[in-house]
């Protein structure tokens, strides 16, 4: 009877059958650029705004779909900074704005008629519903593969790692990319980057006592 039962239920797939999972490499400044030159000449304000406001704000995808005009528009125009309260901590993270991702964000709030009170991406449930991650990951998947590289490697996190992989590279610094990130532990951020032993002596082989 048992092996009957069993004959009956439906196999279950898994969620991660024929994906790759694990954590997401960042992109590298030309695919930033290509993928930011792509949405410009297809007029894609929205998707514009929004690729380059997650790669500023260093968010979780969560974070970024999340966000509402005032935080980084209260006065009508793009602030120069900006600070979101981020889901996963409650902690407030703070973030520049670039000046290109502030004309692509105020072309947006132009274009489509945003108003403080409002979701910034809004998605199909209407304007008063922000857009949900399940978009969010698709688009940026679509971004991706409009570049030629494959949308499976990477994924939301990939742009939230971008700009705060170059930041360490450049500069060796933990501590502000911890503070950027909004880790509470200097050993996430260890572990967020990818650190080996041979990146920490490489930075220690500089420093003279």
């Amino acid at each position: 009877m048992q092996d009957r039962a069993n004959a009956t239920q439906p196999k279950r797939v898994p969620w991660n059958k024929g994906k790759l999972t694990g954590a997401k490499p960042p992109l590298r400044p030309k695919h930033v650029w290509s993928i930011r030159t792509k949405l410009q000449i297809e007029g894609r304000s929205r998707d514009l705004a929004m690729f380059d406001l997650a790669i500023d704000s260093k968010l979780r995808g969560c974070d970024v779909v999340a966000i509402r005009v005032e935080d980084v528009a209260a006065g009508g125009y793009t602030a120069d900074r900006a600070t979101v309260r981020q889901r996963k901590t409650g902690r407030p993270v703070r973030f520049e704005l670039s000046e290109q991702t502030r004309q692509a964000v105020d072309d947006y709030l132009k274009a489509a008629g945003k108003r403080p009170g409002e979701f910034l991406f809004t998605g199909r449930g209407g304007p008063d519903r922000n857009m949900t991650m399940r978009q969010y990951a698709r688009l940026v998947s679509e971004w991706i593969g409009g570049v030629g590289l494959d949308p499976r490697l990477f994924g939301t996190h990939s742009l939230r790692r971008t700009k705060a992989t170059l930041i360490y590279r450049r500069t060796g610094n933990l501590r502000a990319v911890q503070l950027l990130l909004g880790h509470t532990k200097i050993e996430s951020t260890v572990r967020y980057l990818g650190i080996e032993v041979d990146d920490a002596l490489a930075i220690a082989e500089q420093i003279d006592v």
